[in-house]
């Protein structure tokens, strides 16, 4: 293999190695000033946009140990990697992909699992992953409260009953 092209081998491998994901895209028809654009608002969530030869590529997957790609590397292909979660990437490609029509979800990759176009869609409309944080804490800690409300309960009900033995008779001590 010549110098460069093992040169551009060892750069995908390093992506591919500090990356949890890649997803890869179709770009055909995408032209400069809208790849610019794309590229911005992927770096907004913390992923990149590279334009990839399909055939080093191939060989870069195999030593990252994401096994043979093969069939999967066809026409005109880009991967975004990045160093968050692939939902916050997989939701700028939909909404880029809603306005430009272009690019194509192709496959996605997170960890050994391949990810087909659809679960990438499924994936783009999760929540953000602090929001599904939250709401995992919120479950979590809902039990908790519903203890103590329920422990809180009965003093709090003998509290409101001696306050109104009290205002009564306060009341009654003043009239009379």
């Amino acid at each position: 293999m010549r110098p460069e092209k093992q040169a551009l081998t060892q750069e995908y491998l390093q992506r591919l190695q500090n990356s949890p994901y890649v997803i890869l895209v179709n770009y055909t028809g995408l032209n400069v000033a809208a790849m610019t654009e794309l590229r911005r608002r992927l770096r907004g969530a913390e992923a990149e946009l590279h334009v990839i030869k399909n055939t080093i590529f191939r060989i870069a997957a195999r030593e990252a140990g994401l096994g043979d790609l093969g069939d999967l590397l066809t026409g005109q292909l880009a991967a975004v990697t990045g160093r968050r979660d692939i939902c916050a990437a997989a939701k700028v490609l939909k909404t880029f992909a809603a306005e430009f029509d272009k690019p194509k979800l192709h496959v996605g990759l997170l960890g050994n699992q391949q990810l087909d176009a659809a679960q990438l869609q499924e994936l783009a409309e999760l929540p953000p992953l602090d929001v599904l944080r939250a709401q995992l804490l919120g479950l979590l800690q809902e039990p908790a409260a519903r203890l103590v409300r329920l422990i809180q309960t009965p003093a709090a009900q003998l509290a409101r009953v001696l306050q109104a033995r009290v205002d009564k008779e306060g009341g009654q001590a003043a009239g009379s």
